[in-house]
Formats: structure tokens, sequence, C-alpha cells
């Protein structure tokens, strides 16, 4: 079904409208086998506050972007190859609900459908899309995934020691291995995390003690829980700010 749909005037059509929506700045989407299985606004958890984004999902890659105009323009475009995908389910808390975590080596973040239906749509497209990479290479997930970053907001004191309150002058850092927000003092190491980045990054106090002790850092919950310090993946770095920051 994919493949006579990859030969289609009709996918190729709608690539393209793709692709113009990008403009320029966009990378060329229109390669032979890609299909575009679906689209839509998803709400992406980013560092400072849930924001909308469009979703596009093909048949070997997820693209979304930030809405300028809907329908029209979007822009800063980022492309996820679907063979590194994992997802996991979140459980409804608050005001968000209908949501799951996109999980790669490089970035994982939360995204929240409008309604259960839809999330269930969405999570049903990518597991098979995934699956269909996965049987077709025969390549077994890696398993391995980025931290999801804790929001700014859920943390007033540092997530280690404690006993630092966060103020404009005591800035809040994200430690890139478990995602913590910490403080200065508790982050002033760096370590190359060779899926993240080709130069060292930063990385908390505990983290950079455990991975430089070649003891690895332990089981850890793929859950995704907004209370307290319970956040146990890694979440990237807000979308429209730049990625380096801290």
């Amino acid at each position: 079904m994919v493949d006579r749909l990859a030969q289609s005037e009709a996918n190729s059509k709608r690539i393209g409208v793709v692709e113009s929506c990008f403009g320029a700045a966009g990378q060329p989407l229109a390669i032979p086998g890609r299909v575009l299985i679906g689209e839509g606004v998803l709400t992406k958890l980013c560092r400072k506050k849930a924001k909308a984004r469009q979703f596009f999902l093909f048949n070997d890659i997820l693209v979304y972007g930030n809405i300028v105009i809907q329908k029209k323009k979007y822009n800063k475009q980022h492309i996820i190859p679907l063979e590194s995908v994992t997802i996991d389910t979140v459980p409804d808390e608050g005001d968000l609900r209908n949501g799951w975590l996109i999980k790669t080596p490089t970035k994982s973040f939360a995204v929240y459908a409008a309604t259960a239906t839809e999330k269930s749509e969405w999570m049903n497209h990518i597991g098979k899309c995934v699956g269909d990479l996965v049987e077709k290479s025969g390549k077994a997930p890696t398993g391995e995934h980025a931290a999801v970053w804790v929001p700014d907001s859920e943390a007033t004191n540092c997530m280690r020691c404690q006993k630092v309150k966060f103020t404009p002058v005591s800035r809040r850092h994200h430690c890139r291995k478990c995602g913590f927000v910490v403080c200065g003092p508790c982050s002033e190491k760096k370590h190359l995390l060779p899926s993240q980045s080709s130069k060292p990054v930063r990385v908390c106090e505990f983290c950079y003690v455990q991975l430089t002790s070649g003891g690895g850092l332990g089981p850890r919950s793929d859950s995704y829980s907004r209370s307290g310090s319970k956040f146990n993946s890694n979440m990237s770095d807000d979308d429209d700010e730049d990625d380096s920051s801290d």
C-alpha cells in the first residue's frame, strides 16, 4: 500500500505543499519511496511552556516546525528519522492530557493531542512506521534515548543540592544526561555525549561522577510526571530558542 502511494501524483503534490510551507529555509522532503502519512497540530512541552507545533508524519521521518500562518507558512523545521524513535504514553495530569513521549538518541520530548482518539491514531501510525522500518532494515532498535528536560517552571530550587533557589541572578541550567534543572555550582562539569553533540555538554555533578566512573547511571524510568522531581526521561531545549542554551 505504501509503495503504491509513493508513486502517486497526489502524494507528490502533498509533499510539495509541505516543502513550500517551510520555504527555502526548510530541507527538501521529496525523495523516492517517501510517503506523507498524516499531519496535524500537537502541543509540544518546551523548556519554557507548552506550545503548538505543526507535525508531519512520513513513512520514514517525523517533521515539525513553528506555526507562522496555519496551513501556509512554518519555520524552524526539525526532521527526526523514525528508525531511531521510541514512543511511550504519558499519564493525564491537570490540563496536560492525551500525551506521549517521542524519544530519540539526540532529542526527546512530550507532545499532547487534542483528544484521546487523536493520540491513539498518532501513536498507532508512528508505531507502524517504526515497525516497518525496523523490519525492512533488520536492525534492532538501540533503546538509547536522550533525557526529557524538566520544564523550568517545575523547579524553583536546584533538583540536585535542593539548596539553591533560582532567581534572575541564580540561573537555571539543564543537565544533558538526566534532564534535571540544576544550579551553576551543581553543573560546572562537561562530558562528551556522542549521541547528542560532537562537543562536551553540561552535565550535573551526579551524572558526571557516574559517567566518569564507568558505572553507568543504572536503570531509568521511562515514565513522565510533572509533580516534584519525578521526571526521569529527558526533554530537549525549547525549539524557538537556541538549542545550545542552558
